[in-house]
């Protein structure tokens, strides 16, 4: 049995007295042990995907579709049972510590909250969390749990999240962008951890991401996103090998290449859209070069192809020709 099974996840947000539509069309799952990379573009429903699977979204708004973890819907759960789903099977780790970690309150306050909350004896929970901060590597853990985050460095502190995150044991591990606010070296050394620690545990991860590379590094699997659709789904060690979407594409050149570098950056033409955006065909379509007639009057479905999925009306047909390039028309 999968531990984490989305279908058709949708979700919509009130602006200004009215919903719109922030993620579209999202299906996929994990399985025990695994790791699923969610990337794309800003705005395109990434952290909105991962916070759904805890239903930790705004006030307002509708979800549509369902979200299982071992089995269980989690949209049913009564405020009993989404409390003990938080607190025992899923833990998240977020992009941005110091606005997730209360400033007024110690380290340590903030790693036994979760596990005094369970139950736990405050001296073997005060155990658990000096163990687990070692393993992640923070010098002097006992030290630490007296400071306040203000005191410690971002690489410190993200640390110290992914210590919260693993010290209650979850089966789950939800990363949204754990790495997005340090530097280059530090955040090298926070995914070896945070890497490390998951296969030591055996846990299925959804670990958000902009960087392609960076998923595909961590990750058995893949999943693209764009404008709040699933575009492609393969296994990590596929998609460069065997391009199907344009898009996935585009991303991937996008990218510096430190061995042999380029006057400018390649770029998708155009910009990104909005979920709310998006018209009748494909929501890539706008800046896709391999775009047909089909393409802007009709919603490619998601569909199984090789070892993965993908929603593109040509991919066969384009199978071979998407080059690690911008689609042909942008910037070189």
């Amino acid at each position: 049995m999968n531990v984490l099974e989305i279908n058709h996840l949708a979700v919509e947000l009130p602006v200004e007295g009215a919903l719109r539509r922030v993620l579209h069309d999202v299906t996929l799952s994990i399985g025990p042990g695994e790791a699923v990379g969610l990337v794309g573009e800003s705005g395109a429903g990434k952290s909105m995907a991962s916070r759904a699977v805890i239903r930790l979204l705004p006030a307002g708004a509708a979800v549509h579709g369902d979200i299982r973890y071992s089995g269980d819907s989690v949209l049913a759960m009564d405020r009993a049972a989404l409390r003990h789903f938080r607190t025992h099977d899923v833990a998240m780790v977020f992009q941005d510590p110091r606005a997730h970690i209360n400033p007024v309150r110690t380290i340590g306050d903030f790693l036994l909250e979760a596990l005094l909350e369970r139950g736990e004896r405050r001296d073997d929970a005060r155990a658990a969390v000096i163990a687990v901060l070692a393993a992640v590597g923070v010098s002097e853990p006992e030290r630490r749990l007296r400071q306040f985050p203000h005191e410690l460095s971002g690489g410190l502190l993200q640390r110290v999240m992914i210590a919260a995150a693993l010290a209650v044991s979850p089966t789950l591990l939800l990363a949204d962008e754990p790495t997005t606010a340090l530097d280059v070296t530090t955040q090298s050394d926070v995914m070896v951890i945070l890497d490390a620690r998951r296969r030591e545990r055996g846990l299925a991860m959804l670990f958000v991401t902009h960087d392609l590379e960076l998923a595909a590094a961590v990750c058995d699997r893949i999943a693209v996103l764009y404008a709040g659709f699933l575009v492609e789904d393969a296994p990590a060690g596929d998609l460069h090998r065997n391009l199907r979407h344009p898009y996935t594409a585009g991303l991937l050149a996008s990218r510096p290449d430190p061995v042999a570098p380029r006057p400018r950056l390649a770029a998708i033409p155009g910009r990104p859209l909005s979920a709310f955006e998006v018209g009748a065909g494909c929501a890539f379509a706008p800046r896709c070069a391999f775009a047909v007639e089909r393409c802007h009057l009709e919603r490619p479905e998601l569909r199984v192809l090789d070892a993965g999925r993908v929603a593109c009306h040509r991919a066969e047909e384009l199978a071979g020709q998407l080059a690690l390039s911008p689609t042909p028309g942008g910037s070189e």
